[in-house]
């Protein structure tokens, strides 16, 4: 029986990664800054707070990551911590770095210290690419456009580093945008598809979002952890791109939300210039045809699939 560590197990790709493992028979760590005070609202909601081990960890800590290594002796670590969100990294840029890159860091350093076999898995980003409007693959060079997606490359170089250096098993899941029923409304895909449904419901609220033109890859969050999985099951590491390979634009994403219950989204949607972001990336597409080939792994559901999933859990208080 395998023995996995996921740290930032609270967030949406966490407790998604933590149902999966639990269901390949694996006994599951979680790891939280505050395991007794967290609330892990997204275990409750997928039925498995029952079935995680949870630990007290500060990934900021050297000293408290190290000793979690000893006391847990996992097989595999999963790195989904650190501040999440593009937007809120201009506000808080150093916490934002100090979070992902350091706590990264000291991730890799303790798996050096602790001479134990074990697979690391780190959570990157697409963001990373900057603008890409041709497709970024793995060999595509980095133009990071905001604080989370600098302290993102900063912590991909990291993984990279140790691996060459220290032979660690150690590999970076480059993602593009996945969604679900599990992000909080801070996330606009969220934020959208909640307004829609209760406006729908009979709210009579406006939503106010920034740049419509923008063009993402977004795809469906419980099938994007299979691919971190996956990725430490080859036989030596390697970094890949994650995502869908088509791209829309945040406009058609609010369309389709209106259209899941049946609104026409520009009776009920303000364009506010205070939501536009210092820097953003105008296009980002992707290339996940390596994860194909190499991990068999391809994403089932698009962005129509995904937003239609979302409108359904979140008119029946689901998590998808």
């Amino acid at each position: 029986m395998n023995t996995a560590l996921i740290c930032g197990v609270s967030g949406q790709d966490g407790s998604y990664l933590a149902r999966l493992l639990l269901g390949k028979g694996y006994t599951v760590y979680g790891a939280s800054r505050d395991a007794q005070m967290s609330s892990f609202t997204n275990l409750r909601k997928l039925g498995i707070y029952g079935d995680v081990r949870l630990e007290s960890i500060t990934i900021n800590d050297f000293r408290s990551v190290l000793n979690a290594l000893r006391r847990v002796r996992p097989d595999e670590v999963y790195n989904l911590a650190g501040q999440s969100s593009v937007g809120l990294s201009f506000e808080q840029p150093v916490e934002t770095l100090e979070s992902i890159s350091v706590g990264t860091l000291n991730l890799l350093e303790a798996i050096r210290f602790a001479d134990q076999p074990i697979r690391f898995y780190n959570a990157g980003s697409g963001e990373c690419f900057g603008d890409t409007p041709k497709p970024a693959n793995e060999d595509t060079a980095f133009r990071p456009r905001s604080p989370y997606a600098v302290a993102k490359a900063a912590a991909h170089w990291e993984v990279a580093n140790y691996c060459e250096a220290y032979s660690l098993f150690a590999c970076t899941g480059i993602l593009f945008n996945h969604e679900s029923p599990l992000r909080p409304e801070r996330f606009v895909t969220r934020k959208i598809v909640a307004a829609a449904c209760r406006i729908d419901a009979g709210s009579n609220e406006r939503l106010s979002l920034g740049d419509l033109s923008i063009r993402r890859d977004w795809g469906w969050a419980p099938e994007y952890v299979e691919a971190m999985w996956l990725m430490l099951q080859q036989p030596t590491a390697q970094s890949y791109v994650i995502a869908t390979g088509e791209t829309h634009s945040l406009e058609e994403f609010v369309d389709a939300a209106f259209n899941a219950v049946e609104l026409d989204w520009r009776n009920h949607v303000d364009i506010d210039n205070r939501l536009f972001r210092p820097a953003d990336i105008s296009h980002s597409n992707a290339d996940p045809s390596r994860a194909a080939e190499h991990l068999g792994w391809k994403a089932r559901y698009r962005m129509g699939d995904v937003v239609t999933m979302m409108a359904r859990a979140e008119q029946e208080g689901t998590t998808g």
